[in-house]
């Protein structure tokens, strides 16, 4: 029902030509090995939620602990991948009512900027397109942790979440109760430096 990636989580293709952000490191969010989750919540006509994710995304982000105000994250997500575990349900998310999947297949997410809050935790502004409308974003980011993993590579792992108001991107919620118009989306990722 909402273009997630974002997280998405979750990213900056124009913000890259900076200087800065040229000198972080590059990773790749590992969705081949399912270490990256792009998850939403949404309350259920006041009664309950409905959680789901979407399975099909890519992504990089560029980061360096030296440097945290360079680091920067580009998320697409498929819409058309989305999973409520109600296929009845998804149809009807995917369609025109809502997330109109055939006219807008992905969404994306493009950060403008980060600004550390603490350690090893920032927030992360960026650009999200959903359903063809660009609204900028806030999200709370915190690092997981970062390392050598078992195999040889360097991965750096990360968590965040906002709050998306609907109709900011076209999405009418008004034949449902004022509960349904909010939807919280979750992300959490890890990438492998390139």
């Amino acid at each position: 029902m909402f273009k997630k990636v974002a997280l998405a989580t979750a990213l900056g293709t124009a913000a890259l030509a900076t200087a800065g952000q040229a000198m972080a490191a590059e990773y790749v969010v590992d969705t081949e090995g399912q270490h990256a989750f792009i998850q939403f919540k949404i309350n259920h006509l006041g009664y309950s939620y409905i959680l789901g994710n979407f399975e099909e995304f890519e992504g990089r982000f560029y980061y360096d602990a030296d440097d945290l105000e360079a680091s920067s994250v580009e998320m697409e997500v498929q819409v058309n991948s989305l999973n409520s575990n109600h296929a009845e349900r998804d149809r009807h998310f995917l369609s025109d009512d809502f997330l109109s999947a055939g006219d807008y297949p992905t969404a994306t997410f493009v950060s403008t900027g980060f600004e550390p809050t603490g350690d090893n935790e920032g927030v992360l502004t960026g650009e999200l397109t959903l359903k063809g409308e660009t609204r900028e974003i806030e999200m709370p980011v915190t690092l997981v942790g970062e390392g050598e993993d078992p195999w040889g590579s360097y991965r750096a792992g990360f968590e965040g979440s906002t709050t998306l108001t609907l109709a900011d991107f076209g999405i009418d919620m008004s034949d449902f109760p004022e509960v349904m118009e909010e939807l919280e989306l979750y992300v959490t990722f890890e990438g492998v430096r390139q």
